[in-house]
């Protein structure tokens, strides 16, 4: 236990508003209710404490799950914690539910060092953890990636007989596949002949999103032959491996589970945007506007799908329609949706345009600047050889430009035979990559094209010392035999049907008749 508190102390701190505090239906000493100022606006404005939607339960052990249910004190789990500690509310109530409850909230906040501290503090008190309180602060532990930390908690739900739990059995399965340790993932998966589906779809999402497009497919087919049927969560999973793979055929055929996962009582614009992202990987423009063009609620990922898609295959005009979209019906955009925009001005040459988004971006939306933010506005301004004002732009960066922006300033000094900026970007971009044969590549091409021979021979001979040799290029094409062979040997489905008239659209041009653009 000591090595763990060791590894609690080297997390960082949660930094909060210091005048934020919460209200709470019952004190301790008294019956009278304790209100203070959430919102430090309103204190220079009021002395009138804000009022809640509704009126907080006043029974004590109903008061955690209201505060919980209460969004807008979800980022502020501190405040509550002490809230509870001051009023001994865990001393009266020492149930599993209310310890998990805070440690939801810390989760929730990324604040896993609060959140491992107060599973320590529900140990000492001699509230032993139950299946939903390890699962949760498994999450917590995933928050820092510490190997070790997690089997130890593998091997605290094997002293409760907790293992073989669908939550527990669960989030380890994720736990291991976050971490890579996929033969520790099917261990726990195999290790369990009474499996539930949130076991099938931790193991297929964890394939998925590390890459394993294959693989996940393959146990999508597994658990399909077990009798299983999925459910949004496995279908979000199995549709984002088979975006991987630009399968257009394997595509059609999952739409269709699509279809036959989706229940009235349930959402289903997670499963619908996932659709998009697939079509719009797949090349299949139509078919992803037909997707989008028939969902009755669109949100932000929604639009984002569309316009990422639309400037992922040059269709520059459709995104920033898409974009003008977006924002008349009053979405408001994020780091992605911007991301996209950019992308699209970059495979327009629209440079004036990619500057007032990018401006925008931050102006306007508040949202700070990433480093493929950056990125996509360096490549833009190196396409429209504005050399200089790339080198500006990547010199102000609040942070260190990775090999990725270098190579593609690097791109545009051969691309406009700019000797200087040339060997000013191969020196950054030799001290991140020294192994980089292009660098070497690309600047003995910009000396040849100033007829800088002898420069074009000492690049050469350097090559030759460093025994650095350019790696020759090649294409791969695949099909959907060649993706799913020879595991899969029979299509998902028999047959793919659509309701009647759902892709009507899709199959005439994409912006006849269109109530969006």
């Amino acid at each position: 236990m000591s090595s763990f508190r060791a590894l609690l102390l080297k997390l960082p701190q949660l930094h909060l508003p210091k005048r934020l505090s919460i209200s709470f239906g019952y004190s301790h000493s008294s019956t009278t209710t304790n209100t203070t100022i959430l919102d430090p606006q309103l204190d220079s404005q009021s002395q009138t404490p804000p009022r809640m939607t509704s009126n907080p339960p006043q029974d004590p052990s109903n008061t955690m799950p209201y505060v919980q249910a209460n969004s807008s004190l979800l980022c502020q789990p501190t405040q509550i914690h002490t809230r509870v500690i001051k009023t001994h509310f865990l001393e009266s109530q020492s149930t599993q539910l209310h310890w998990n409850n805070i440690i939801r909230s810390y989760t929730r906040a990324n604040a896993p060092r609060h959140a491992l501290q107060t599973y320590l503090d529900m140990l000492r008190a001699g509230v032993p953890p139950d299946c939903y309180t390890l699962p949760i602060t498994l999450k917590a532990v995933c928050q820092f990636c510490s190997i070790q930390t997690g089997r130890q908690f593998h091997a605290v739900m094997i002293h409760h007989g907790l293992e073989m739990n669908e939550f527990c059995e669960s989030g380890l399965i994720s736990m291991y596949c976050k971490w890579g340790e996929f033969d520790d993932a099917y261990k726990v998966f195999d290790g369990n002949a009474d499996r539930k589906l949130g076991s099938w779809n931790a193991i297929i999402g964890g394939l998925s999103h590390d890459g394993r497009a294959k693989d996940a497919l393959n146990m999508f087919i597994r658990m399909k032959r077990s009798g299983f049927e999925p459910d949004d969560v496995t279908m979000v999973s199995v549709i984002i491996a088979c975006a991987s793979l630009g399968d257009l055929s394997l595509a059609l055929q999952l739409h269709k589970c699509v279809f036959q996962a989706i229940t009235p009582k349930k959402d289903d614009v997670l499963m619908l945007n996932s659709l998009i992202d697939m079509y719009g990987k797949c090349g299949r423009m139509d078919l992803a506007y037909g997707v989008f063009s028939t969902m009755d609620c669109r949100n932000v990922s929604s639009w984002t799908s569309m316009i990422v898609a639309y400037a992922s295959h040059g269709h520059v005009r459709e995104a920033i329609k898409c974009f003008c979209s977006m924002r008349e019906v009053g979405v408001v955009p994020n780091h992605v949706t911007f991301l996209g925009v950019l992308s699209a001005c970059v495979h327009g040459g629209m440079v004036e345009d990619g500057k007032r988004y990018f401006q925008m971006m931050e102006n306007v939306y508040g949202i700070e600047p990433q480093m493929k933010h950056f990125g996509c506005m360096v490549d833009l301004l190196g396409r429209a050889s504005l050399l200089k004002e790339a080198r500006t732009m990547l010199e102000g960066m609040p942070m260190k430009a990775n090999a990725v922006i270098w190579g593609s300033l690097m791109g545009a000094c051969e691309r406009y035979s700019d000797v200087k900026m040339g060997e000013w970007v191969a020196k950054h971009l030799l001290e991140l990559e020294p192994w980089n044969d292009g660098v070497y590549v690309v600047l003995s091409n910009i000396y040849a094209s100033r007829n800088m021979w002898e420069e074009v021979g000492r690049i050469r001979e350097v090559m030759k010392q460093r025994r650095l040799a350019k790696i020759p290029g090649y294409s791969l094409t695949t099909t959907s035999q060649s993706q799913c062979q020879p595991t899969i040997k029979e299509p998902i489905l028999t047959s793919v049907e659509f309701p009647s008239g759902l892709f009507h659209q899709a199959t005439s041009h994409v912006f006849k008749n269109s109530t969006f653009f």
